[in-house]
C-alpha cells in the first residue's frame, strides 16, 4: 500500500479565481483570502483550503500542521520568459539588444555545447528560481540539444512544472551557435518526444527571433506546431527599434513584423511573444484574437533601453499580458522585483500597477495566459501543490512598513515594492518544501 504524504499548513492565504480588475479595490469575487487559513497538501496536491478552524475539525488524528501564523501563502510564481542560460551575465554591463547579444548573449550561450556545464547551470539556475518563489517558468535554452536535456532533467528529479524549448537559429549567430535549418527541426522533434508531457513538463518551440531564423525554419515550426497543438511556442517581438528596422530589411514581403510569424502559422493561444513594446493597436488586436500573449519584461525592458511596455493598450484590445524576469537582459529573477519594475513603467505611462492586479497575474493570469490554468496558479482542492510563503517580517523596514498596514492591499502593495529573496520564507512545489531560507 502506497503511504499518503499528508500535511496542513496554517497561514493567512491568499488567491484568485479571476481577473481583480484595476480599480484600487479587486473586483467582487475574484479574491479568495482566509486570514486564518488551512491548506492540506496530499501527496503533491492540495486536498483542500479552508479556514483553519473549520478544516481543523476533519483533519484526521495526528496530521502534520506547519504553523506559518502571521506570514501568507500565495501560489508559486510563475516566470513566463526567462533565459536560464543567460544567467551569469546579469548585471553586464549596458547595451542596447542588438549588442548585447553579440557582445554577451553569444559568447555565453557557446558555453551551452558542453552537457557538464548545462548540468551545472541548470541546478543553479533552478535554486535561484526557487529561492524567489518562482515554482514555473517558460524558459529558453541554448540552440544545443544537451542545454534542454540537462534543464528538463534537473527540472523532473524535482518534479517541478517548467515549459522549455531548445532555439532554433539558422542564421545570423556564430558557427557554434547556429543550426542547420532542417538538423534544428530534426533535434527539435526528438526532445519533443523524449520530454513533453513527460511528468509536469512541456515543450516550447523556441525560434529565437524573426532575425536569426531564415522563412525555412520558420514554416517548419509552424508545421511542428500546426501537428501538435499540445506544445507551446516562444520567441520575441517588437523589442527595439533597431531590431524592427532589421526584420523590415529581412522580410520585404511582409507587411510588419507580426506577420512573419503570422504567415509561418506561429501565432496562436499557446503562443508567447516577449516584449512587444513597438507594436500599433491593429497588431495587438491580431495577436488578441489569436490568443497569444506578450510577455511583459520590466526591469530588462528599462536596462536595455528599449522602450516602455503599453499594458493598458493591450488591455483595451483584449490582448493577455504575461509577467517575466527576461534573465539575463532583466535585472532579477524575482517575481516581486518583477512586479516592482511594472509598477515603475506604468507609473511613467500614467497606467500603475494595483497589487491587486500585479499578484493575480503572477499567479493565476500567467497561468491561464500559458494554458496552465487546471493545474497550478490558484490555492485550490485538486490543483498542484506550488506554492510560495511570504514573511512580511522578513526585513526591518519591510516589517515596519507592513505594521502600518490597514488593508491587505497595502500589505501586498508592500512586499510588492520593498519585498526581496529575503521576502521568501519557504518555496513549495509538488508539494515539497523546495526552499527554506534559513537553512
Amino acid at each position: 500500500m502506497t503511504k499518503t504524504d499528508s500535511r496542513v499548513l496554517r497561514a493567512e492565504l491568499l488567491s484568485f479565481d479571476a481577473d481583480p480588475g484595476d480599480d484600487d479595490a479587486p473586483a467582487p469575487g475574484s479574491v479568495v483570502h482566509y486570514p486564518d487559513g488551512g491548506l492540506w497538501v496530499e501527496n503533491g496536491r492540495i486536498r483542500a483550503v479552508d479556514d483553519y478552524a473549520t478544516l481543523a475539525a476533519d483533519l484526521p488524528a495526528g496530521i502534520e500542521v506547519i504553523g506559518h501564523r502571521g506570514k501568507l501563502i500565495t501560489p508559486g510564481f510563475i516566470d513566463s520568459h526567462v533565459h536560464y542560460v543567460q544567467l551569469e551575465i546579469m548585471a553586464s554591463y549596458g547595451r542596447q539588444l542588438l549588442d548585447w547579444l553579440n557582445d554577451y548573449t553569444f559568447p555565453e550561450e557557446l558555453k551551452f555545447a558542453s552537457r557538464e556545464h548545462a548540468n551545472a547551470l541548470s541546478e543553479v539556475f533552478l535554486d535561484e528560481m526557487l529561492r524567489v518563489g518562482t515554482t514555473t517558468a517558460q524558459v529558453f535554452c541554448s540552440s544545443h540539444p544537451v542545454s534542454v536535456d540537462a534543464f528538463f532533467a534537473a527540472s523532473q528529479r524535482r518534479g517541478l512544472c517548467m515549459l522549455a524549448g531548445k532555439v532554433l537559429m539558422d542564421r545570423h549567430a556564430p558557427e557554434g551557435l547556429t543550426d542547420n535549418t532542417l538538423g534544428g527541426i530534426r533535434d527539435t522533434e526528438r526532445l519533443i518526444s523524449n520530454w513533453h508531457g513527460k511528468g509536469r513538463l512541456g515543450y516550447s518551440l523556441t525560434p529565437r527571433f524573426a532575425p536569426t531564423s531564415t522563412r525555412a525554419q520558420l514554416d517548419a515550426t509552424g508545421a511542428i506546431l500546426r501537428n501538435d497543438p499540445s506544445l507551446w511556442l516562444q520567441t520575441h517581438l517588437a523589442e527595439n527599434t533597431g531590431e524592427l528596422d532589421w526584420v523590415a530589411e529581412l522580410f520585404p514581403g511582409s507587411r510588419d513584423y507580426l506577420e512573419v510569424y503570422e504567415q509561418s502559422g506561429l501565432v496562436g493561444p499557446r503562443s508567447t511573444f516577449a516584449h512587444g513594446i513597438h507594436l500599433d493597436q491593429e497588431m495587438r488586436g491580431r495577436l488578441a484574437e489569436r490568443g497569444a500573449n506578450l510577455a511583459f519584461c520590466p526591469s530588462s525592458n528599462m536596462f536595455l533601453g528599449s522602450g516602455l511596455f503599453d499594458r493598458l493598450a493591450a488591455s483595451e484590445a483584449g490582448l493577455n499580458v504575461t509577467y517575466a524576469s527576461d534573465v539575463g537582459g532583466g535585472t532579477d529573477l524575482s517575481g516581486l522585483a518583477t512586479l516592482k519594475a511594472a509598477y515603475q513603467v506604468g507609473q511613467l505611462r500614467g497606467q500603475p500597477l494595483t497589487a491587486w492586479q500585479g499578484f493575480y497575474g503572477l499567479t493565476l493570469g500567467n497561468a491561464m495566459s500559458l494554458s496552465l490554468s487546471e493545474r497550478i496558479g490558484r490555492l485550490a482542492p485538486g490543483m498542484d501543490a506550488d506554492f510560495v510563503v511570504l514573511d512580511p517580517t522578513a526585513t526591518p523596514l519591510l516589517a515596519r512598513r507592513c505594521a502600518r498596514s490597514q488593508t491587505l492591499g497595502e500589505t501586498l502593495f508592500a512586499l510588492m515594492m520593498l519585498g526581496d529573496d529575503r521576502t521568501v520564507a519557504e518555496t513549495w512545489a509538488a508539494g515539497r518544501c523546495q526552499h527554506r531560507r534559513y537553512e
